[in-house]
């Protein structure tokens, strides 16, 4: 059996920066992934929005993560020539009893350290988005969009320059807690059987049921979930916006939204779909409340013009008073088991935060080696 210093569990935008985090900070590691790519899951299936931190519980770690996180992202960008745009990002309230969610949105934007929104009249927003009808927005400056395949690409190529290594197509399908470690066993064409001093568990929408499958980690902290689906349709033809625009929030996400991509064309969704079973089909019918939903604001929506696009996957940790969850990272001090960090709960914005998350299970780490 092969001893090793650290395995990350997935490849996706968080697991590879916490093996960037860890390789740079001069382990011995290993970044294990199912499928056969970088990222095939919930890192290359969302709006791909850089997120100012705006809608996050006071010091809840989505926050802190998401301010942080966003300021380091930009940096990276420029850094790495990832290609980016800051964009900006307006909410906009369709009716006039939206107003104080509006009013509520900014205060807590402030309170996160997101001091930048403004308030656009309606003559104010006519001359920046004509073809919008509300009766007020926020403008948030500092949303932007990001290519999330180079972002990956690029800190896979941190992680292995600083002795890293990525393998993919090898499944973790099971492990046990040991005096000396953490034992893994992986799937593939060549499986595995592993001892590493740590093991960090980002695998995402695979994280609670990974967790179960290592004998000896209490049953008591693996939390419940759900998995709420996000379609997306594409609009056929020109974008008639310049930036993203974003509804009031609801239950379950932040509203059917329009996103650009760096090509400029534009995207409607998520909506929220509760599903039992990871399925990223795109019914067509779904068309329908998209429209209703977007005509709030963009009133000229024309018939025909949504064509199914993609779905993602979000994983939604289910707390027992039924509250929004935050993101989870449970090291030894949570479940006991030392050398074991997982990450729960890691949804939007995960991707905005994935420097941020990195910096602090590597600083998890690093307090628990000797």
């Amino acid at each position: 059996m092969e001893r090793i210093d650290c395995v990350v569990i997935g490849a996706g935008v968080v697991g590879l920066a916490v093996g960037r985090a860890l390789a740079e900070a001069g382990r011995e590691v290993l970044v294990l992934d199912r499928d056969d790519r970088i990222g095939a899951e919930t890192s290359s299936r969302n709006s791909e929005v850089i997120h100012a931190g705006i809608y996050y519980p006071t010091g809840s770690l989505k926050a802190l993560a998401c301010v942080e996180g966003k300021q380091a992202l930009y940096r990276y960008c420029q850094q790495r020539g990832i290609p980016h745009a800051r964009l900006g990002k307006l909410i906009v309230a369709t009716a006039e009893d939206q107003l104080p969610t509006l009013q509520r949105l900014q205060q807590q934007a402030a309170v996160n350290g997101v001091t930048d929104l403004t308030w656009l009249s309606t003559d104010e927003l006519r001359q920046w988005e004509p073809n919008l009808t509300a009766v007020g927005a926020l403008h948030s400056p500092s949303s932007g969009i990001i290519d999330s395949h180079a972002l990956m690409v690029a800190l896979q190529g941190d992680l292995e320059a600083a002795g890293g290594m990525v393998v993919l197509r090898t499944p973790v399908v099971g492990g046990a807690v040991r005096d000396d470690g953490i034992e893994l066993h992986t799937g593939g064409a060549e499986p595995l059987h592993l001892v590493a001093r740590t093991v960090v568990n980002a695998a995402g929408l695979h994280a609670t049921a990974l967790a179960a499958a290592v004998a000896g980690m209490p049953a008591a902290h693996i939390p419940a979930i759900r998995f709420a689906k996000g379609n997306y349709f594409r609009l056929q033809g020109k974008s008639p916006f310049r930036r993203l625009v974003y509804p009031v929030p609801e239950v379950g996400g932040l509203g059917v939204h329009i996103t650009l991509d760096l090509a400029g064309q534009a995207r409607f969704g998520p909506d929220v779909e509760w599903i039992d079973a990871i399925d990223y089909r795109v019914d067509p019918a779904r068309a329908e409340p998209f429209y209703a939903a977007v005509r709030r604001y963009w009133p000229a929506l024309p018939d025909g013009a949504l064509l199914p696009d993609y779905a993602g996957v979000r994983i939604k940790l289910l707390t027992p008073d039924g509250s929004a969850h935050d993101f989870r990272i449970d090291g030894p001090s949570v479940h006991g088991v030392a050398g074991l960090v997982h990450l729960f709960g890691i949804e939007s914005p995960g991707l905005t935060s994935c420097l941020a998350l990195a910096r602090r299970v590597a600083a998890l780490v690093g307090e628990e080696s000797p």
